[in-house]
């Protein structure tokens, strides 16, 4: 299990509990998340793919059964991308599109990179989300690596299955954008969860569990 940007292993806490049941469970902290060490330099999506499949090779895992949550479908689809170094993907709230920019974000942008130049605490105290704000130097440079890459090249170039879960009032990862993603992976698969939100898996852990359980279990 690959958890969201800033999160942990732990919330994936209603899913290990449920597959736990039937499967060996192994759920991972992102470097610089949860309960790993911090980021001694700034990681792409690529480091932190390279990572995780040096992970799961230190646990000599192999060929696993992989669910996602938000980033860490990010980590997954450039994984896929790369090979048959998972079983099958089922990837809730994935993240990877670059959302069109527009009028107003770029001069959003301007404002900040001027507002830098001559009051560089001020720029940083007041522009970007709070998210952003919260982080380290590192994580910052990291984070505008990773929001700044769309994945849609990199679908395109997955041949194992992969479902796409979604809640349909996602508003971080809409349906609209998903299903970009979804159109770009060849023979994928869609479940839409009727009112969830992005945290869909902790709204209605059940809903989501049972469609990634027939997915794993599909052609079997």
């Amino acid at each position: 299990m690959l958890h969201g940007y800033l999160s942990s292993k732990e919330s994936f806490f209603p899913q290990i509990e449920y597959f736990s049941k039937f499967y060996r469970v192994t759920a991972l902290d992102f470097a610089g998340m949860g309960g790993a060490d911090a980021l001694e330099e700034p990681f792409s999506v690529g480091d932190y793919a390279d990572w995780t499949l040096s992970a799961l090779a230190e646990l000599k895992i192999e060929f696993p059964l992989v669910l996602t949550h938000s980033f860490g479908g990010r980590v997954a689809l450039k994984i896929l991308s790369r090979g048959d170094y998972f079983d099958r993907a089922a990837l809730i709230g994935c993240a990877g599109i670059v959302k069109k920019r527009t009028l107003s974000y770029r001069l959003r942008v301007g404002t900040y990179r001027v507002v830098k130049k001559i009051a560089p605490k001020y720029a940083e105290a007041h522009f970007g989300s709070p998210e952003y704000r919260t982080l380290s130097p590192v994580m910052r440079e990291s984070y505008k690596k990773i929001v700044n890459e769309d994945l849609r090249e990199d679908a395109k170039k997955i041949a194992r299955p992969v479902l796409f879960v979604n809640g349909t009032r996602d508003s971080e990862t809409p349906l609209s954008s998903v299903r970009l993603l979804q159109s770009c992976v060849k023979g994928s698969k869609m479940a839409e969860v009727e009112g969830g939100g992005h945290f869909v898996h902790l709204e209605d852990p059940l809903a989501v569990q049972l469609a990634v359980e027939e997915f794993f279990y599909a052609d079997l």
